[in-house]
């Protein structure tokens, strides 16, 4: 049987042609996905090799000091004049005048408001007819008394000649003492006349309101045509300040630091209005009796204030620092350097844990809330405490104990045999990689 032969045929020729074009593309296409695999191996070994670099601990110092550090307790709270009064309106009736506004410096006894006295003055007449006729009374009263005194005389001498009976006579004995009882009744009914007129005239008075004292007035509350009602509770038409050169600075002071403020302690405060600016001040009082209301304890303290430029208004909030303790020459770290531990085993570093110093540990939540900066810690200067520092000897940390003392929030003094001005200790670790 004789073998086709296709090598001349153009049907055939095409036909393996496609065939090997299959075939190479199907080759493309696996080597394609090996170069991709080779690709992600490749990156996954570069990312493994960046992280398995090595890391290293480098070490944060600051210097050791020497110098003053002052303790401070930071309290807010509220100005106020030293000596301020209410004047309220103590009659009821129409305001005919208001002779003073807000800001207006005013004298004791000067007239303030002018209430009409149209009801005032007829009370006052009405009171003035009851003592006259309570004075007529007496009159009467005593005109009965003589009538009876003359009527008994003439019995008692017609009965000593016996044209009179006794019945007659003790008659006119108990018509003589009506008649005296009379007069006693009668000059009551006066003096209380009297006491009426008396309150009617001195509410009349009050109808035009003085002040009390000499002074400045710092609010009003009334005008002209208003009425005002005197009832179980005066309204208030003014509030005056007797001297608002000097005032007073109220704060609360929270219950860890009580033990540590003392009257005659010297403080500054500043307010909103000028916060660039410190007032002087000093600590007057410490109140025994906290203040109730809230769930914070607190006790308020009373502080001076040199008013003297005026640049301060009452009722303005203010923030006061009392320095309770100032020590001089004394080495101090910073608050940094008492938080810091070293990396421990497992790798991890301490930034705040460790043996406890002043200012910290404190339970959130008791006695206010977080500490303002800059103010005094609980126990803080109040006696020495053990604690510990760390510096570099050999590239590595070493322990150093030290004893606490005053801290002003951010620098704490410390005691050490092993520490001097300049020493450096370690108040954090930064972690670079290889």
């Amino acid at each position: 049987m004789q073998t086709p032969h296709t090598g001349g045929d153009p049907q055939v020729v095409a036909q393996l042609g496609v065939g090997k074009s299959r075939a190479l593309r199907r080759w493309l296409g696996r080597a394609l996905a090996l170069m991709a695999l080779a690709a992600v191996v490749a990156g996954v070994f570069v990312w493994r090799s960046r992280v398995s670099k090595t890391t290293t601990e480098s070490y944060v110092s600051s210097a050791v000091e020497q110098g003053d550090l002052r303790e401070t307790v930071t309290a807010t709270g509220t100005l106020s004049p030293l000596d301020s009064v209410q004047v309220g309106a103590e009659v009821t009736g129409r305001v005919l005048k208001v002779n003073v506004d807000v800001n207006d410096r005013v004298t004791a006894g000067q007239v303030l408001v002018e209430i009409d006295q149209e009801q005032l003055t007829a009370r006052v007449e009405e009171s003035q007819a009851q003592l006259r006729s309570a004075e007529a009374s007496v009159k009467s009263a005593r005109a009965s008394v003589k009538e009876a005194e003359l009527k008994a005389q003439r019995l008692r001498e017609l009965g000593k000649r016996g044209l009179a009976s006794a019945q007659e006579l003790e008659s006119a004995e108990a018509t003589l003492e009506r008649a005296k009882a009379q007069v006693g009744s009668a000059a009551a009914q006066v003096t209380v006349a009297r006491a009426g007129l008396k309150s009617t005239k001195t509410s009349q008075s009050k109808a035009s309101i003085k002040s009390p004292i000499d002074g400045i007035v710092l609010a009003r509350s009334v005008e002209p045509g208003q009425t005002v009602t005197a009832g179980f509770q005066t309204p208030v038409l003014f509030t005056l300040a007797r001297d608002i050169t000097q005032m007073r600075l109220l704060v609360d002071v929270d219950e860890a630091d009580v033990g540590k403020v003392k009257d005659g302690q010297p403080a500054s405060f500043v307010v909103d209005a000028y916060p660039r600016r410190q007032f002087l001040s000093k600590v007057v009082r410490l109140n025994n009796l906290p203040k109730s209301g809230t769930t914070v304890i607190t006790y308020e303290g009373l502080l001076t204030v040199d008013n003297s430029e005026r640049l301060l208004r009452p009722g303005m909030t203010a923030t006061a620092t009392v320095v309770t303790r100032e020590v001089q020459g004394v080495l101090t770290v910073p608050n940094a350097a008492l938080r810091f531990r070293p990396t421990t085993t497992a790798g991890a570093s301490q930034r705040g844990g460790g043996i406890p110093m002043p200012g910290f540990g404190r339970p959130p939540g008791m006695g206010g809330g977080p500490r303002p900066a800059g103010s005094a810690a609980p126990g803080a200067g109040t006696q020495k405490r053990s604690a510990a520092v760390y510096v570099l000897r050999d590239g590595k940390p070493a322990r150093v104990a030290v004893e606490v003392g005053v801290t002003d929030g951010k620098r704490t003094e410390v005691r050490s045999n092993e520490l001097g001005a300049g020493s450096e200790v370690i108040t954090d670790v930064a972690e670079t990689k290889k």
